[in-house]
């Protein structure tokens, strides 16, 4: 994986939306060795906390989605300053409270949710996931099929995930000319105060990341029409 240089702006991406981008194939997930299909993607960046503050280079995270009418397909590009993960899991890689330690997270809002109801997905350095159905009041397991492939790189402080998730997990009726509602985010540290990194800030006296009306957009960009 190559990283881009970090540049005194490279967290002060004010966009509220990401693009996703048509896969014309199955994208194999490989986060040490990305398919070249993801160059196509344009990332977005963040390094400040949920409130927008406290911007920390070193911490910065680029998320990049690719879709297809079956898998929607995410990329996370993460530098870290320590890493602090479980040593266990379930046989699959399933681990409850995962947010407990270092993760990236994805909250995804299909077009057609309730505005209080969203799916979360999180991933850790060491491939521990859990996925959740998320509404007032209830988190039980997604069940999505999800699958991932992580890598870190300790000599550079970076590590990388790809995430699959197959569509029908996350909506019954795809229709790529709608408008998703997305965050993105990161907890790092062994400690409080861990670092809440957020892409949309949800600007919560506490670290908060369920708030949905502060997410962003996701747009898919629809794949070139045939003659």
């Amino acid at each position: 994986m190559t990283m881009s240089p970090i540049k005194s702006q490279a967290c002060a991406d004010a966009s509220a939306e990401i693009l996703a981008i048509p896969a014309t194939h199955q994208i194999p997930l490989n986060a040490a060795h990305p398919d070249p299909r993801w160059q196509a993607a344009r990332a977005v960046v963040f390094c400040s906390d949920w409130q927008g503050k406290n911007p920390d280079p070193q911490r910065e995270t680029r998320v990049k989605v690719l879709w297809s009418p079956q898998t929607l397909y995410l990329r996370f590009e993460c530098r870290y300053r320590e890493i602090f993960v479980f040593p266990d899991s379930e046989p699959n890689g399933r681990r409850d409270h995962l947010w407990d330690r270092d993760v990236a997270e994805a909250f995804l809002q299909p077009a057609g949710s309730r505005p209080d109801a969203y799916k979360e997905f999180e991933v850790s350095p060491n491939g521990m996931w859990i996925d959740l159905d998320i509404a007032p009041g209830q988190k039980p397991d997604l069940q999505s099929g999800m699958a991932r492939s992580v890598w870190r790189n300790a000599h550079e402080r970076t590590w990388a995930a790809e995430l699959a998730i197959p569509m029908p997990a996350l909506t019954t009726k795809f229709d790529p000319k709608t408008f998703w509602r997305v965050n993105f985010f990161r907890v790092e540290g062994t400690q409080e105060p861990r670092g809440y990194y957020a892409w949309r800030p949800t600007h919560t006296p506490q670290p908060n990341f369920h708030v949905p009306a502060a997410f962003g957009t996701m747009r898919f960009e629809l794949p070139p029409e045939r003659p």
